[in-house]
């Protein structure tokens, strides 16, 4: 990108005082030409820039002129290339170095090696090509068409995309939806047979409630349990060390909110014979009669 090259370029004239066109244009893998170029739109962005000829000539800053220097904090600078590393795990670039190799940060980048932030989760492969895809959609403003199956089946979907999101540990893709006229969510890993469209979109104005994603789910559904306490590693992992009650006998006794009764009911079943659900008494049935529905299914 050019404003990272003209970056780049102030920043190696900061510590090399004196540098060659052609040192310049290998440097930033680029003709001597795109390089006068950017000195000519670095001197009219107000810093003033000096060539001079002979065996100690080149292309400096005036003497006298200073650059402040201070803008971004080593800190600052660490945060920023952690993030920029955090966003190469979900895509096939290697921004952070690419980067980091222009503007000569290596302190910043050695601190930031301190820290692994992998957002691609187990399907890399199958995750960076559609997150290029939407990307490229938002900025051509161009509808995306995908297959989406969720509890409810399959579909096909057509939306106008806005925000690429991450969030419960998943990538959604979040828009407008053409079907339904309203803005939604839809998770990356269950959709399939992305495509950008040929119809345009005029960008809408995003209501403030939908920017606020997940606030509309409730936990609300109290749920009092007993687990074994050979899980306990999982109830922390999920809620935290203080989130249950460790009785005489070591059991484990919770009181936590779920969304939704089917919701609990797939909680409860992940941890097999290691815990019993205590109420409310509809819980306790909707748990007898799921428990019963998966012996039948095995006796059938």
């Amino acid at each position: 990108m050019k404003i990272d090259r003209l970056i780049g370029i102030i920043t190696t004239l900061q510590q090399k005082k004196t540098v060659t066109a052609p040192y310049l244009a290998e440097k930033f893998e680029v003709s001597r030409r795109t390089i006068s170029r950017d000195i000519e739109t670095i001197c009219r962005a107000g810093i003033p820039i000096i060539t001079t000829q002979g065996v100690n000539g080149g292309i400096s800053i005036m003497d006298g002129f200073t650059l402040d220097t201070t803008v971004f904090t080593e800190q600052e600078l660490t945060a920023i290339f952690t993030g920029l590393k955090s966003l190469d795990s979900i895509s096939h670039s290697a921004s952070a170095e690419k980067l980091a190799e222009k503007i000569g940060v290596n302190t910043a980048i050695s601190i930031a090696n301190h820290m692994v932030i992998d957002l691609s989760s187990f399907y890399k492969d199958d995750l960076a090509p559609k997150i290029e895809q939407i990307k490229l959609a938002i900025r051509q403003t161009r509808c995306i068409a995908f297959c989406y199956c969720n509890n409810r089946g399959e579909a096909d979907k057509r939306i106008e995309p806005y925000l690429i999101v991450f969030k419960w540990s998943d990538w959604y893709v979040f828009g407008f939806c053409k079907e339904r006229q309203d803005f939604r969510m839809y998770k990356l890993r269950r959709l399939w047979n992305l495509q950008i469209t040929n119809e345009m979109y005029a960008i809408r104005n995003i209501p403030e409630g939908k920017k606020q994603f997940g606030t509309h789910i409730t936990d609300d559904y109290i749920v009092p349990a007993l687990y074994d306490p050979s899980v306990k590693y999982r109830l922390i992992e999920e809620y935290g060390h203080d989130c249950f009650i460790e009785q005489e006998n070591g059991k484990l006794y919770t009181e936590w909110g779920f969304t939704t009764q089917k919701g609990a009911v797939e909680w409860f079943l992940s941890f097999g014979n290691k815990v019993k659900v205590l109420g409310p008494p509809e819980m306790v049935e909707l748990m007898k009669s799921t428990l019963d529905s998966i012996k039948f299914l095995y006796e059938s």
